[in-house]
């Protein structure tokens, strides 16, 4: 019963991973590099994660960065979220809630003659945006947890060196 069990949760992820690989197909070239670089991945990563050949999961932490650099629509988000459920019932508690929890935050970039250099500086200023709001988040999940990243780090390093080091 168990390979029915794993045939069953492969198809389901084959399912979300063919709703991600239909959206990147629809947007403009260049959205693999764009999502590697905010995901922090290569673009090999992307292309595993978005193949459905793969039973490979997509982390939990990244579906948020995916959604907004892949624009999926709600209906399609939430089309995407039922099948990951579904294929990672012990996952549940890590994915994003339902509906819009940030808020945007636009800027304004000059028009480039090259759009090879415009794609190069979103996708640098959406790398840098992803890293810092993970750092930020981390912040927070240390203090939620009664210390700072600071703490964190000193009584890691105190536990390392041992006593009289």
């Amino acid at each position: 019963m168990p390979d029915r069990e794993d045939a069953s949760r492969a198809e389901i992820i084959a399912g979300y991973k063919s709703l991600l690989r239909s959206c990147i197909e629809r947007r403009p070239s260049g959205l693999r590099g764009r999502l590697a670089m905010a995901l922090g991945k290569h673009k090999s990563f992307v292309s595993q994660i978005a193949n459905p050949a793969y039973a490979v999961p997509i982390p939990a932490g990244d579906l948020p960065i995916i959604f907004e650099i892949c624009h999926l629509s709600a209906q399609e988000r939430e089309g995407f979220l039922a099948l990951y459920r579904r294929a990672h019932p012990e996952r549940t508690r890590r994915l994003p809630a339902p509906g819009p929890r940030a808020h945007e935050l636009r800027i304004a970039v000059p028009e480039f003659r090259s759009p090879a250099t415009a794609r190069e500086v979103e996708a640098l200023i959406l790398d840098l945006s992803a890293r810092i709001i993970r750092l930020a988040q981390h912040a927070e999940a240390a203090h939620d947890q009664g210390g700072s990243i600071d703490e964190k780090a000193d009584q890691s390093r105190r536990r390392r060196s041992g006593p009289g080091a």
